[in-house]
């Protein structure tokens, strides 16, 4: 049986929904927590409360049973895995194009986290369908991704994200002549027609900031670095879609290029030329500043070749 954990609310948690205080306090999935109170494992001041609506009091003590991690459905496989950083806590690797982070339904197995199941073990307290997994990159997208090992390593990553204190520069390739420097400052939300798309352009939904700088300007397009305030769904690709300036390749938000070498360069990359360059931030439990680089892939690098002037 896993060992019983205590929470004490503190004030400013007060009012908080269940479910969010244990994903804030644990680190632990929404999608896991919820779950764990459905099976009544979650009690507040000696009294089991099963909904995750429910609001926790100042003081009060949430006691959690954590379930026994079931059999993960994902598979350890020996895929090739660049890896930046590895310690007792945390992984640090390149994500490869066309590489999804983990097993989804079209995409059973050859993700990252078979990947990971392969090389490394896991006692994070995740799901265990997404061990180690604090965020994600798009399959398309490339670059640095962190991986969390323990669960302190996760709750602590969790804050970071939490609370913006990470470092995350993209470089894209976007279609247009964009400013020099320019920043979207911007709500964010589901497309009110099409459900799988994201816009900025809604009257309700969460802040989403992005800051853009022109690296290089090319033919039809412009090399930018991108850097995150804010980490929405597909949030850069949006911003630069709703701006008039789509990323080159982006199957969702862009169209084909009626430019010729525009278009060649679409066809050949077959993706959005967007890669997560830059992560930075402190490490969740040994306090030590860590940034990673990860530098243009192939596809990309060809992308920008064919473009410049």
């Amino acid at each position: 049986m896993s060992e019983e954990e205590r929470y004490e609310v503190r004030p400013g948690e007060a009012g908080e929904r269940l479910d969010r205080f244990l994903v804030a306090r644990t680190g632990r999935s929404r999608s896991v927590l919820q779950r764990w109170l459905a099976e009544g494992r979650v009690a507040i001041d000696g009294v089991v409360e099963t909904r995750s609506k429910a609001k926790v009091r100042a003081a009060a003590v949430v006691a959690l049973r954590p379930a026994p991690p079931p059999v993960s459905a994902a598979v350890p496989q020996p895929i090739d895995l660049e890896v930046l950083h590895e310690d007792e806590h945390l992984l640090v690797v390149v994500k490869a194009p066309g590489m999804v982070v983990h097993p989804a339904p079209g995409h059973p197995d050859g993700t990252l986290v078979n990947a990971l199941l392969h090389r490394t073990s896991f006692s994070d307290g995740g799901d265990p369908m997404r061990p180690g997994i604090v965020h994600r990159l798009d399959k398309d997208t490339s670059g640095v991704l962190v991986v969390a090992r323990t669960a302190a390593a996760r709750e602590g990553l969790v804050a970071l994200f939490k609370a913006h204190d990470i470092e995350r520069r993209y470089d894209a390739i976007v279609l247009g002549d964009p400013p020099a420097e320019l920043t979207f400052d911007t709500l964010h939300g589901r497309h009110p027609v099409d459900r799988k798309r994201f816009s900025s352009r809604v009257t309700r939904g969460k802040r989403a900031v992005t800051h853009l700088r022109v690296k290089e300007r090319l033919h039809g397009a412009a090399l930018v670095r991108c850097r995150l305030e804010t980490g929405r769904t597909h949030q850069i690709r949006v911003h630069l879609a709703d701006a008039g300036m789509p990323v080159l390749g982006d199957p969702v938000y862009a169209r084909t290029p009626r430019d010729p070498r525009l278009r060649a360069a679409h066809l050949a990359l077959g993706r959005q030329a967007l890669h997560a360059s830059v992560l930075g931030f402190v490490h969740p439990v040994t306090g030590v500043p860590l940034r990673f680089e990860a530098p243009l892939p192939s596809d990309f690098r060809a992308a920008l070749e064919a473009l410049r002037r």
